[in-house]
């Protein structure tokens, strides 16, 4: 069910500040730069806090109201009145805004705070503290917006702060390209947001939310459809779903908070965001429905291959973000069925991916800088509380028993295999699948940086001396621990969260699956065990090599993203450039051609015409006797 706004009162009129605050704040920090460099980093930190503020009095009015009170709207002004287009700047603040709107702010807050430690030494923190505010004040007028041009002008501005953000370090050559590159591959994503506007627009008049949830009812299922892809490849950009997800490994170039940032609150989780906030259209048109989640499953599929080859310990928390956000897009393409558990899994994956990015980042800072699990192991007995911290997410993302992934994972694995015909056999097999490889690749990951023998030394001009990271770093990652852990249950206890949800995403018909829930459970832990079991072997009971040693076509194609760069050039950047090259000659061999044959015979004309221009009066009389000669001529041939 999809409840009509009504207008905002109270605490949730306030709702505009959550956004103004971090702008403002990043306008303040840009303009004063490094001027503000002893004290810019806390002032984005209150910032980002102060937006949390406005959204937690929000959500505690919305929570209080019934669910038919639970949809409010928020009228700034006309944006542009008097047109056909007539769009007012208003925000709609609902179960599903409010819920981003806390994971936003929540999680921003606390790297806000780690990264006041992480940064501490950067000469351009404040800078970088600028950058960050821009990117939760985007996306939380991503997520506020009333109508989908409000939506996309958030959806536009997460995509310039990932960019500034990526590129953070850009006196590095391959960082600059690292941020150029997610920038264009979202930018090909957001032609499929412009085109599905348009069709809006063309079709309904309207391009809000109410207004176009009210016409969907009497438009073709032809039309819905096409909406629907167009969206869809707008979130495979911003969500890096497949076939635009070969941008998300090289974000790795910014800051760890950054990737903390985009893979946990922002960016990865917009492109979720718009297909469930767009249930109303692709309830009509289950073609774009269907691709949805085949899109999901492929991309969860992929992330999980890559992840179990990549050395780089980001790379692999890069690589298992495009997996589980594939399953929330899965999950986004059942229905309603799924919508709701795709909402709850972005939330707990917000907690324990951002504990483990920070957690990675902990350990890079302790490390030198390094990212080559290969020179890591035994780092436990020097990073307690990291180990600690890291150690629960890594047990809630592979869905260890009642920690919050288990949860909200396990919901999406159990509505895969709700339906008819082949789809609950493909979808629920590749989430069954997926969640064991996601236990080997995360239990290499956590057993290669802190358990077995040390492959780095202490003495030696590679020396390296581990240490704990200090409180700013540690306290954050030690309250998204405990999100990891208890979240899941929490939002679970008597459907509460799912409950909350409905105004938005309908009332979840909890449908048998084609086998028992406790088969599924059972299976799911049963292959969770077997990655653990097999990654500990190959981790911990035998040596880990320093380099990566050979390997077979497979495991060399994951190290190599399944080469999905190279099929995007092979496909799209060669045969682009060919046309740019032949646009370019054709340009200037046939148009710049033409235009210049033309203009040289007018200039041959002209010179010689200028030869008889030269000053003698016999030359002249003569050429006006010709002409005499030439009009008679022509006035006898006429009469004959």
């Amino acid at each position: 069910m999809n409840v009509n706004a009504i207008e905002a009162t109270g605490n949730v009129s306030l709702i505009w500040l959550a956004v103004a605050i971090p702008l403002v704040s990043a306008g303040v920090l840009l303009v004063l730069g490094r001027r503000a460099r002893s004290w810019g980093h806390w002032f984005g930190v209150g910032a980002s806090g102060g937006a949390l503020v406005v959204g937690t009095m929000a959500a505690l009015e919305l929570f209080g109201r019934d669910a038919s009170e639970r949809v409010q709207n928020v009228t700034l002004y006309q944006w542009l009145p008097g047109s056909e287009l007539d769009v007012e700047l208003g925000m709609r603040v609902d179960p599903l805004s409010i819920t981003f709107l806390l994971l936003v702010t929540f999680v921003g807050t606390l790297i806000h705070i780690y990264s006041v430690a992480y940064m501490a030494h950067d000469r351009d923190k404040t800078r970088f503290f600028a950058y960050l505010n821009l990117f939760v004040a985007a996306m939380l007028l991503l997520v506020l917006g009333n109508s989908y041009l409000v939506l996309f002008v958030g959806w536009e501005g997460v995509g310039l702060a990932s960019y500034l953000l990526i590129g953070f370090w850009n006196q590095v050559p391959e960082y600059a390209t690292a941020g150029k590159k997610a920038f264009i591959m979202n930018r090909v994503g957001d032609m499929g947001m412009l085109l599905a506007m348009m069709t809006m627009f063309a079709s309904f008049g309207t391009v809000t939310f109410d207004g176009v949830a009210g016409e969907v009812g009497g438009a073709s299922e032809a039309t819905l459809t096409a909406i629907g892809i167009f969206l869809l490849i707008g979130a495979t950009g911003k969500s890096a779903q497949f076939p635009l997800q070969a941008w998300l490994g090289d974000a790795m170039a910014g800051p760890t908070p950054v990737s903390a940032l985009i893979h946990a609150a922002t960016m990865v989780t917009a492109g979720v965001y718009l297909m469930v906030r767009s249930n109303f259209i692709y309830a009509g048109a289950e073609t774009a429905q269907v691709l949805v989640a085949i899109v999901g499953v492929i991309t969860l599929i992929f992330g999980a291959i890559v992840g179990a080859a990549k050395d780089d310990m980001k790379k692999v928390l890069a690589a298992s973000t495009m997996s589980q956000i594939g399953y929330t897009m899965l999950a986004a393409g059942l229905g309603p069925i799924g919508a709701a558990f795709a909402i709850f899994h972005l939330v707990t994956h917000g907690f324990f991916k951002a504990g483990l990015f920070l957690g990675a980042g902990s350990v890079m800072h302790a490390m030198d800088d390094d990212v080559d699990m290969r020179r890591f192991g035994g780092l436990w007995k020097h990073m307690k509380i990291t180990w600690a911290t890291f150690g629960l997410g890594y047990l809630a993302i592979i869905g260890f028993p009642f920690l919050s992934g288990f949860y909200s994972k396990d919901y999406i694995i159990e509505a895969a295999f709700v339906g008819e015909g082949w789809r609950p056999w493909v979808f629920g097999t590749a989430t069954l699948l997926v969640a064991g490889l996601t236990a080997f690749y995360m239990s290499r990951l956590f057993f290669m940086v802190f358990h077995g023998k040390p492959r780095w030394s202490s003495q030696g001009p590679d020396a390296r001396h581990p240490h704990e990271s200090s409180a700013l770093m540690t306290i954050p990652m030690i309250i998204l621990a405990v999100g990891s852990v208890g979240l899941g249950w929490f939002l679970d206890a008597g459907d509460r969260f799912v409950t909350f949800l409905e105004p938005v995403t309908g009332v979840v018909d909890h449908q048998d699956p084609v086998i028992p829930i406790a088969v599924i459970i059972g299976l799911t832990l049963t292959l969770v065990a077997i990655g653990v079991a097999v990654a500990y072997v190959m981790y911990v009971r035998r040596d880990v090599p320093v380099t990566a040693p050979a390997a077979n076509a497979v495991v060399v194609a994951a190290r190599n993203d399944l080469y999905q760069d190279t099929v995007n050039e092979s496909l799209v950047m060669l045969p682009g450039q060919w046309l740019t090259r032949g646009t370019g000659a054709a340009d200037r061999g046939v148009i710049d051609g033409i235009v210049m044959a033309v203009a040289r015979s007018f200039g041959s004309v002209g010179r010689s015409v200028g030869k008889i221009q030269n000053g003698y009066a016999r030359t002249y009389a003569g050429l006006m006797a010709l002409g005499v000669v030439v009009v008679i001529a022509l006035a006898l041939l006429a009469r004959i």
